[in-house]
Parts: structure tokens; C-alpha cells; sequence
């Protein structure tokens, strides 16, 4: 579902869609960031961090919000006039919830996992989970629009 919301000057705008909680769902969560980011001018420099955000939330929903039969969900609501992007992925596994590793953290750089929400935190201006009802969650980004 794609649509602008009604109000005074430049229109909200929200794209939403349910994908299937597999590896091609994740790849094609990013594409269609990507391709609705371009359908709506977005500068570049938001366009290509919320490539990464959206792939790192997406993949996550994947491995550990995957519940079988059900899908996830990207949100994007995009706010010219504020220079905000708010990125939302919905899964069905709300008793698993992303938490911000303490302050001073180090990553094993010999590790294959657990990078995710450290690159979702540095691209992000801002980030949270909140529940998604009735037994899911939702991660959402926020990203400022920095560029031209």
C-alpha cells in the first residue's frame, strides 16, 4: 500500500508492504526501500542509509522474528517538509527484542554476527522497538535527511 496523507504542504508520504519472512523477503524489503525512496525524490544520502537500515532490520526479522506462516512488515513513512524518514519492521516474535549493547561494547571482529544493530545505530538518528500487537514487535528508525 503506497498513499500521501492529506494536510497543509508537502504530503506525508507511507509505503507499506508484508513480505515473507525468508532471505528473498529481506532482499526484496531493501529493493523496494530503495525503489520508493527514488519514486520520491529522496536525496541520495537517505536513500543509501536507508538501504542499510532497512537490510539490517529486515535480515533480523528474518533469523530471529521469524515465526512459521507469517509474514513481516515494512513500513516507510517518508516527511519531505521535516527532512524525516521513519523506517518500521513488524515481526510476529515479540518476546525476542532488539536491545542497544551498554555503552563501551566491543564487537569480536572475528565474529559473523551481532554487527546489525550497531550499524542500525550509527546510520539511524534514532532508533526503538516497541510492541506490535498482539504478540509481535516493531523496530523503527528514524533518519534525518542531511543531504540536498
Amino acid at each position: 500500500m503506497n498513499h500521501a496523507t492529506p494536510g497543509v504542504g508537502t504530503p506525508v508520504h507511507t509505503f507499506t508492504q508484508l513480505l515473507s519472512s525468508t532471505r528473498r523477503g529481506a532482499r526484496l524489503a531493501r529493493l523496494l526501500a530503495v525503489t520508493e525512496l527514488r519514486s520520491r525524490d529522496a536525496s541520495p544520502d537517505l536513500t543509501e542509509r536507508a538501504e542499510l537500515v532497512v537490510a539490517e532490520l529486515a535480515a533480523n526479522a528474518v533469523l530471529h522474528g521469524r515465526v512459521p506462516g507469517r509474514c513481516f512488515r515494512l513500513t516507510l513513512v517518508l516527511d519531505p517538509a521535516a527532512g524525516r524518514l521513519r523506517i518500521e519492521v513488524s515481526d510476529a516474535r515479540g518476546d525476542l527484542r532488539p536491545l542497544p549493547a551498554p555503552a563501551g561494547t566491543k564487537v569480536d571482529p572475528l565474529s559473523t554476527s551481532g554487527r546489525g544493530l550497531a550499524l542500525v545505530a550509527a546510520l539511524a538518528d534514532r532508533w526503538d522497538c516497541v510492541p506490535y500487537p498482539p504478540s509481535g514487535k516493531t523496530v523503527r528508525a528514524d533518519l534525518l535527511d542531511t543531504g540536498p
